[in-house]
């Protein structure tokens, strides 16, 4: 009990905190047990594109831009979302079509199972936002954080350098 009598302000383990997040844009209220990764209520506010793999940042399948950086979101609770800019693969798409990094990913051939691809699309996202100039072995150096076990990492690289160089020429 704290000084006023009242109970403890502090919620129990499976007692849910509401949390605004704002994702893709849009502003959403998800109710989460405090313990809660920001990868779990993402998923389960529909944004299927956040993977789990190792759920210990290590394999970057869970990978979102928070306020425009690359994060893990398997090592953030939720509640440390909210008043955040948070923006997962559902937000690349271009219209009823794909966006151009997604285009560049399917022209390379820089997908086989898929699993690791929202991690590598969001890793790239952030590099041509921050680094619009950066080059192979920069790209090499970015893209070698997240794990993927089927394209070998050349046309992941290959769809990268595509999609920098159509930033850059403004296609």
């Amino acid at each position: 009990m704290t000084g006023s009598g009242s109970p403890h302000p502090w919620l129990g383990p499976d007692e849910a905190a509401p949390v605004a997040l704002t994702v893709n844009g849009t502003a959403l209220e998800v109710r989460v047990p405090p313990r809660r990764t920001l990868a779990d209520a993402l998923r389960d506010a529909g944004c299927t594109s956040v993977r789990l793999g190792c759920e210990h940042g290590v394999c970057g399948t869970c990978t979102i831009l928070l306020d425009g950086s690359a994060v893990r979101s398997c090592l953030m609770l939720a509640v440390q979302g909210q008043g955040h800019h948070i923006e997962t693969v559902e937000s690349l798409a271009g219209g009823d079509g794909l966006g151009p990094l997604q285009q560049a990913f399917d022209d390379n051939d820089a997908l086989q199972c898929g699993f690791c691809t929202p991690g590598f699309l969001m890793l790239i996202e952030s590099l041509m936002r921050s680094e619009p100039g950066a080059g192979e072995e920069r790209v090499r150096e970015v893209v070698s954080s997240n794990l993927c076990r089927c394209t070998g990492g050349g046309p992941v690289v290959a769809a990268a350098q595509q999609a920098l160089a159509s930033n850059r020429d403004g296609r």
